[in-house]
């Protein structure tokens, strides 16, 4: 009875997560923050809180890192609907009786865009454009030989023409590994800060505190309305399905609890083929918009340098289908 009880108790709780509804669906901003970062994660759908181990580790579970033993550089880029550009590069690298240190950087951008009102609906001529900057600094230990806990602190600046916010948050993450099938279970929480508000040169007016009478005209600002940032929590498993000296094949679950969006389950897996060539797939549940993942990769050595090329695809259900090509390096 207890055999066909755990597995069927789990899977319920994990539906429920996807299944239910957020009453915060929308609330945040900076959601850039919330955009996936490596080809290799992606193609398997996202499911990389236990997985990741190299210099992109940062951008997924912060424990990640303690696993780099060598300095490891990682750069990726993504172009979103034909508008938007979104790009990210990692250093990482082991200072001995330290620890593991990582810094890292993300940028969303837009091509200019030329604004337009009621009365002038074609077009005004003037222009605008936006972006979106986060730079991190990480820090990781080995507590154990299977224990490893990271921790990450990042600013944040978001630009519309010339309205700007500037903030600051924090990440964790654990991962502890098991021998039973090198199954490693692991936690992450991302963006955990204080809210965020845009001011700027556009906002400033001037204010009459008695238009009945005639007074001087005193210097003002609009304010706008606080945001806070998309808050997310983590939770996930990989394990080795085959591991074989030619043949490896591994997988991973995550189940996602964003603070403004439904909960979902992401799952995927990796088949390598004497570590050199990769296969992967990926799936998330109740995603509002992506639908599956898949993507390849190549491993190779040159001079001691080692090399990792990954692509990855994502299939949209109403949106363009999105591509990312990932560069890593091992020195």
């Amino acid at each position: 009875m207890k055999r066909y009880l755990y597995p069927s108790l789990v899977a319920g709780i994990l539906t429920s997560m996807a299944l239910a509804q957020n009453p915060n669906l929308g609330t945040a901003g900076a959601q850039f923050l919330k955009l996936p970062v490596g080809a290799r994660a992606i193609g398997m759908g996202g499911a990389a809180v236990g997985i990741t181990g190299d210099a992109s580790s940062m951008f997924w579970n912060p424990a990640g890192i303690a696993a780099v033993n060598r300095p490891a550089a990682h750069f990726s880029h993504m172009n979103m609907f034909k508008y938007f550009d979104f790009s990210a590069a990692s250093l990482a690298f082991h200072a001995p009786k330290l620890g593991h240190i990582a810094v890292g950087v993300l940028v969303f951008s837009m091509q200019e865009m030329e604004t337009t009102t009621e009365f002038e609906p074609l077009g005004t001529g003037h222009y605008f454009d936006a972006q979106d900057i986060a730079l991190g600094v990480t820090y990781a230990r080995s507590l154990t030989d299977r224990f490893h806990a990271g921790i990450s602190g990042k600013y944040i600046y978001q630009r519309i023409w010339n309205e700007t916010a500037q903030g600051v948050a924090f990440d964790l993450g654990t991962q502890y590994r098991i021998d039973f099938m090198n199954l490693t279970l692991a936690m992450s929480m991302f963006n955990f800060g204080p809210e965020m508000r845009l001011a700027g040169p556009e906002l400033n007016v001037t204010y009459d505190s008695s238009p009945e009478y005639p007074n001087r005209l005193v210097p003002a600002q609009k304010q706008t309305e606080t945001y806070p940032l998309p808050l997310t929590f983590k939770f996930g498993l990989a394990l080795d399905i085959i591991n074989t000296p030619l043949l490896k094949m591994r997988g991973g679950l995550d189940a996602v609890h964003p603070l403004d969006n439904d909960e979902r389950i992401q799952v995927g897996t990796e088949i390598s083929f004497a570590d050199r060539f990769f296969i992967r797939g990926g799936y998330k549940f109740n995603h509002d918009s992506e639908r599956g993942n898949a993507g390849i990769g190549i491993h190779t050595s040159v001079s001691g340098l080692i090399l990792s090329l990954d692509y990855a695809y994502s299939v949209n259900d109403l949106l363009p289908d999105v591509q990312q090509l990932s560069v890593g390096f091992r020195f």
